[in-house]
This record gives structure tokens, sequence and C-alpha cells, in this order.
């Protein structure tokens, strides 16, 4: 790895051309586009009701409902993010249309970073890459981390490349990792770990040192702050985090994550079958184009920096260590740092080829434009299905809150069972685990609340009722494929 980066933007270039650069449009038109297929494919179904998770991130800092219970692996970033737009409205639609808006900005931010040193019809291409994923789609109006974590990745990459010739680009590494941190501090810590490393070894790279760990350290403040008041310490929340992940170990889970990549959101027990197999052959052949990109680069060393190619790699490897190795589980969103950092040595890789292809510049550029046509519809494909499930999912919650209102249980009530938390936030209640990675309570507290405010007992179909719900009044929930369980005599 080479300890200088050369910038595509020359001191001695015409001021014509460094003015044409900089009106190049296509970063923008890529990140209008994402935002149009977000509007048109996929807030027109997710916009009326919210997630499992998101009802937790943004419970946190709503003012019309309790707190969900906010267990120790989670960062309090998206909640942060969301609390202003919550704060205003209980509207979910609103909150949609203000995170598109976030994020298609975020995009653009974020791969702008690297036009000085990549280029402008390379960076588009980049963003265009992962802008395409219909994960990366369907997470740009979700209040979850991990797209928020893969533009911080982008931006933190770019922005440390640059921090050796740019004193300002230092201050924004540090601002960059600060927010990332706060979103999802595992994910901040081994995004940090590349990075970190290539300071201490090259000399043109150490000035980055302070902004790296000050923005880490910042970042990780609040985490830490919690860690002591809610979880005993930072060796305690780091082992209930592992306990409630399913135990970090070593784990091959890369079967787990191609069975989800085209769904479903969250895959754990991970046994379902693998859908459309042929609409998979991107995401097998990514460490191909891993290494083939490596190879290049170290080949043009002489002429281009070898740090804008490997920095990227390691990075993104070092982001799906916890996800591919340490988790038994998996979802789709959970790799997307990771391919927003590949999708630029992979766009270098495919410009490098159009423009070195001479005369045969036409045919391999043909080539490359109908590969990512390709790619780019089977990702439209897979969208609609995918969003319509996941509306179909949360409505389900919103269904079983209408109903729940319905038989009298209004504010301030409390809500119990494996789905309570996306119910009880719907239905303006409190909710309490007393088993499972939400624990919150213990079933003496849990009945000395039931005896002074309206609760339900929430139970799967096919399961059976806890013991102290023996005898309470029973009501079914259609279409939400569970049952009801209230005390006879309700506060």
């Amino acid at each position: 790895m080479t300890a200088t980066v050369v910038r595509e933007r020359h001191p001695d270039a015409p001021a014509d051309a460094r003015r044409r650069r900089r009106r190049e449009p296509w970063l923008a038109l890529v990140a209008c586009g994402y935002a149009a297929v977000q509007l048109v494919l996929v807030v027109p179904h997710t916009g009326h009701a919210l997630g499992w998770d998101e009802t937790v991130y943004v419970s946190q800092l709503d003012p019309r409902t309790p707190a969900a219970y906010f267990s120790s692996p989670r960062s309090r970033g998206i909640s942060f993010l969301a609390a202003p737009v919550v704060a205003a409205t209980d509207s979910v639609l609103a909150l949609r249309l203000v995170l598109v808006v976030l994020a298609t900005a975020a995009l653009y931010t974020a791969f702008r970073t690297w036009r000085p040193l990549l280029g402008p019809a390379t960076t588009a291409l980049a963003a265009l890459l992962f802008a395409g994923l219909w994960s990366a789609q369907l997470a740009g109006s979700q209040a979850m981390p991990n797209l928020w974590v893969a533009f911080g990745a982008v931006a933190a990459v770019g922005w440390f490349l640059r921090a050796s010739s740019e004193p300002r680009a230092r201050w924004w590494l540090a601002a960059v990792l600060l927010a990332t941190t706060l979103v999802r501090l595992p994910d901040a810590g081994w995004l940090a770990l590349p990075l970190l490393i290539t300071a201490l070894c090259f000399r043109a790279h150490r000035r980055a040192v302070p902004f790296l760990l000050g923005g880490l350290v910042l970042g990780a403040a609040q985490w830490v702050t919690e860690a002591y008041l809610r979880f005993g310490g930072i060796t305690d929340r780091l082992r209930r985090s592992s306990t409630t992940e399913g135990g970090t170990s070593f784990h091959v889970n890369t079967a787990n994550a191609w069975h989800s990549l085209n769904g479903p959101q969250l895959c754990r027990p991970c046994h379902v079958p693998l859908t459309h197999p042929e609409l998979t052959l991107w995401w097998l052949a990514l460490p191909l184009l891993a290494a083939v990109a490596l190879l290049v680069a170290v080949h043009d060393r002489r002429t281009r920096p070898l740090a804008l190619t490997t920095l990227p790699l390691l990075c993104a490897f070092a982001l799906c260590i916890p996800y591919l190795f340490l988790l038994t589980y998996s979802a789709p969103r959970f790799l997307l740092p990771a391919y927003a950092l590949l999708s630029l040595p992979i766009a270098a890789l495919a410009t490098r080829a159009a423009v070195s292809a001479g005369r045969g510049a036409v045919p391999v550029s043909t080539a490359i434009a109908l590969a990512v046509c390709l790619q780019l519809a089977g990702q439209a494909v897979l969208l609609p299905g995918i969003s319509t499930h996941v509306a179909v999912v949360s409505q389900r919650y919103r269904a079983a809150a209408h109903d729940l209102h319905s038989l009298g249980l209004l504010p301030p009530c409390l809500i119990t069972g494996p789905r309570a938390l996306p119910v009880a936030y719907d239905a303006g209640c409190a909710s309490a685990e007393l088993h499972g990675n939400n624990r919150s309570t213990t079933s003496g507290a849990l009945l000395d609340r039931a005896g002074r405010e309206p609760f339900a007992v929430l139970v799967p179909e096919g399961h059976r009722r806890p013991r102290y719900a023996r005898g309470w009044l029973t009501h079914q929930l259609p279409g939400t494929h569970s049952t009801a369980y209230t005390p006879r005599q309700a506060p």
C-alpha cells in the first residue's frame, strides 16, 4: 500500500477543465434516481406502519409512546436521527419521506467525497452499483442503522485518503466517525481498525490518528455512559450483547448470508430456502471481482495509488467479519456497509477496463453497461415483492393494535408476549418481556403492573398461553396470527 494519494485534480489543470468536472451531473442523477425508486416502489407500500426494529429505535424519543426495551447491542444514533420528526408528528409517512430525503443527501455526500480521488464517472458508477441494490433502496426510508453505517464507511475511507494532503479532511473524518459510532458502535470499530493500522504504518497518514481516535471516543461516549448506567459496565454490556446475538464466536455464516440474500428481512433461525438463485450471481462474483481489482491495482501502482483499492477492500472485509464469521443468523441489510465499499474498487475496475480497451473500447463499454443494466434489472424484480411483504408484516402489528383498542386496551396500558414490542408501539402502550432477547422484567413485576393498568398477553397461533393467564378472557385477533388474553377484571 502506498503512503501517498494522488489526487485527480492537479493545480496546473486548466480552469475550464476543473469547472467541467465540478459540473458533472452523473452522481446527482444517481442520487435522484435513488430517491425516485424509493418514492415509487417502497414508500407507497411501507409508509403506514413501522417494522419491529424500527419501533424500538423510534419509540426511544417519541413523546407520545413509552420507550420499548433497548437491548445491549443497539446504539442510539437512529433514535437521534428520527427524533425531530417524531417530535413534530406521529405520521409514519412523514418519517419515511424525511428519511428518503436524508438518505439521498447522504448517498450523494458520501460518494462525493471520492470524486477527487476516482473521478466523476467512476464515483457515479460506484454509487449506482450500491444504490441499485434492493436492500439499499428498501433501507433508505427505514429507521434502521445499517445503511447509515454504509454511508459513513464510504465517507470515512474517502476523507482518510484525502487527509494526508487536506487538513480539513481530517476534521471531516472525525465528524463522520463520530456519527457512524453513534449509529452503530461495533461496526464503527471494525471500520476504524484498518484505518488506524494504516495510519500507524504509513507516515503520511499519521496526522489522521488523533482525528480517528477523537471521532471514535466522542461517538462512543453515549454508549459507554449507558453501559455503566444500565448494564453494569462495558464488559457486562459486551457480554450481554454476545448473549443477545446468540453467542458471538467463530461460525462460518456465509451460507446463511447467501440464503437470505433475496429475503427474508431477518433470517433467525436461518432455515429458509434460497429464492431466485440466478439473481445471486453478483454476490458470488464479488470476491472474484475484488481479487481482480486488487491485482489490477498492484499492476497500476506506479501510476495510481494502491491505497485507493486496498483500503476500501480491507475495510469492507473488516465490516464483513462479524456478520459472516461471528453470528449464526443473517439479514440482507447486515452487509450494506461492505457492499458500499466494494462498489468503489469494482467501479474503478470497470472504468479502467473501458478506457484501456483501446480500439475495443466500444464493445467493452457495451458489455459493462449491459452487465450493470442486468444487475439493476434483477434488483428491480425483487424490490416490489419484498417491500410488499415488509408492509404486510408491519400492517399486522398495526391491525393487532387496532383490535386491542377495540377491546378497551387504551393508554396507559401494558402488552407482553413474543410480538409485544411493535404492537405496543402502535397501540401507544408500554411493552415488557419475560423471555428472549428483549427480557426486561420479572413475572412478579409484570403481574403487579397488570393489576394497576390495562394489560394484554399476545400469543402467536399454535402456542400455549402462559400459566398466569389461565382463566383470562380470550380474544382472537383476525389477520394477525395471534391471540390476546386479558384479565377478567380489568383495572
